[in-house]
């Protein structure tokens, strides 16, 4: 009898199952509390999830549908009301369900298909069920955003709008009357950028003889895109579509604009060479000439010139060097170049001044006020002075300046001219009002005094005499004057 009562308590000793206590926990309790933890943690794994997964209520039906978001508040009350019921009468039994919450929605989640409690639907359940859909819709956009991806657009609204800065898809207008229509309306809007716009497309997808064929008749948008042409340097497009407008003249000057992209001096000479026979107006065709002759001298005066340089056999190159090549520079510019340092040199010679002035027909008023300003940048006065000297047919000398003393004496004061040089010329000047205010400006005391004394005017004479120094030779001679 001991023997069993000894193995019956081996028994219960041994055994993985412990005895009941009232000190230990409800293992079926703490289990419990295990699982509502497993679940709550799953809960915030899955909440945390991305949108695109999709949740069913265990009814079946999508979370967020109508039909669901109606029972699911027609049930809220009384579910948690029988969860309570159910607790109580269940209370006694080991497995006691926890009471179930009341279901808490908003309408956010309404339409983002969400629920506050933790509802899923089986493995098995979402590989089978494929025709289940969410129906948590999404807040539409305005109707005029989509409107600017529309296929739908008319000419006339295809034109506005890109008058306004919307971005248009012109590849929709295929047929060629659709593609004219659009220019119509281009240029009826009186825009430059659309009208641009529109021809750079037709360009692009019209053949060259179908669209000058129709620029012909539509002037506008024909300026328009000649201006294009130009301004990008599509010359060779340019030349076709002036050809084909019988525009012989301006295909000849869009040539002759090619010398400017001509580096080399030799090429830039051969190139003007050959545009001399170009069919340009007759007044053109002397531009051209004369353009080809000057860079003819313009090389042999260079290259003449280099070698003095070089060689040190020239005062005036030791004593101005160059600062520049001549080379490809205007008439005006050769001609103060050939007045600065070929000031001298005989008619015969291609770098004379007067061979220059001679060759290209420079207007005597040009010619002055070209040479003067070089010789007086040198200071030769002896030359300024043989420059404005002429001699009439009885052998007389008289001082004559095709520009007017008065720009005479300003070209000499900007070049530092001394006072009674510019008073020889400040005389000269025949108008009395013009001489006062450049001698006053120039401080030619002299010449203010004997003008006033000519126009025997004491009181402007008096009052001049405040503006010399006292003590000055001026002052004595205002005096000797007003004493007289």
């Amino acid at each position: 009898m001991s023997r069993a009562r000894a193995d019956e308590e081996e028994y219960w000793h041994s055994s993985k199952f412990r005895a009941f206590t009232f000190d230990d926990e409800d293992d079926e309790l703490s289990q419990l509390k295990e699982s509502k933890r497993a679940v709550n943690s799953l809960r915030d794994i899955v909440d945390d999830d991305d949108d695109d997964l999709e949740r069913v209520s265990w009814s079946g039906e999508p979370v967020g549908s109508i039909s669901w978001s109606i029972r699911e508040t027609a049930s809220g009350s009384t579910a948690s009301l029988e969860g309570r019921d159910s607790s109580l009468q269940k209370g006694s039994s080991s497995y006691a369900a926890l009471p179930k919450q009341v279901s808490s929605y908003s309408l956010s989640s309404l339409f983002k298909g969400r629920n506050k409690l933790p509802s899923f639907q089986s493995l098995s359940d979402a590989l089978t069920d494929t025709g289940v859909k969410n129906y948590a819709p999404e807040l539409r956009r305005p109707k005029a955003e989509y409107k600017d991806y529309s296929n739908d657009w008319s000419p006339k609204d295809t034109v506005r709008r890109m008058q306004r800065g919307k971005v248009c898809s012109l590849e929709r207008f295929r047929s060629l009357q659709d593609k004219l229509m659009l220019l119509d309306e281009a240029v009826a809007g009186h825009d430059g950028n659309v009208i641009t716009a529109v021809l750079i497309f037709l360009k692009r997808t019209l053949r060259r003889e179908i669209l000058f064929r129709e620029l012909e008749m539509r002037q506008v948008a024909l300026c328009h895109l000649i201006h294009f042409l130009r301004e990008t340097g599509e010359q060779k497009f340019l030349l076709d579509l002036l050809r084909f407008l019988d525009r012989t003249e301006e295909v000849a000057l869009s040539q002759y604009r090619e010398h400017l992209n001509i580096q080399d001096v030799e090429k830039r000479r051969e190139f003007l060479k050959g545009c001399i026979g170009l069919p340009f107006s007759a007044e053109d065709t002397s531009h051209i000439q004369d353009h080809y002759t000057l860079l003819e001298r313009q090389i042999i005066i260079e290259a003449n010139d280099r070698h003095l340089e070089m060689a040190g056999q020239s005062e005036i190159f030791r004593k101005y060097p160059r600062k520049a090549s001549i080379l490809n520079m205007p008439l005006v510019t050769t001609l103060f170049y050939s007045c600065f340092y070929h000031y001298t040199e005989a008619e015969g010679m291609f770098s004379s001044p007067t061979n220059l002035k001679k060759t290209f027909k420079i207007p005597d008023k040009q010619y002055v006020l070209t040479a003067l300003a070089a010789r007086a940048k040198l200071r030769a006065w002896d030359d300024v002075d043989a420059l404005l000297t002429t001699k009439n047919w009885l052998g007389y000398t008289k001082k004559k300046a095709p520009i007017g003393f008065h720009r005479v004496v300003e070209i000499l004061q900007r070049n530092s001219a001394p006072v009674q040089v510019l008073q020889e010329y400040v005389r000269l000047v025949e108008d009395v009002e013009t001489r006062l205010n450049v001698a006053t400006k120039y401080k030619c005391h002299d010449v203010v005094i004997e003008t006033y004394k000519d126009l025997k005017d004491r009181i402007q004479l008096t009052a001049y005499k405040c503006k010399v120094e006292r003590g000055s030779a001026e002052e004595e001679k205002i005096n000797s004057i007003l004493n007289n």
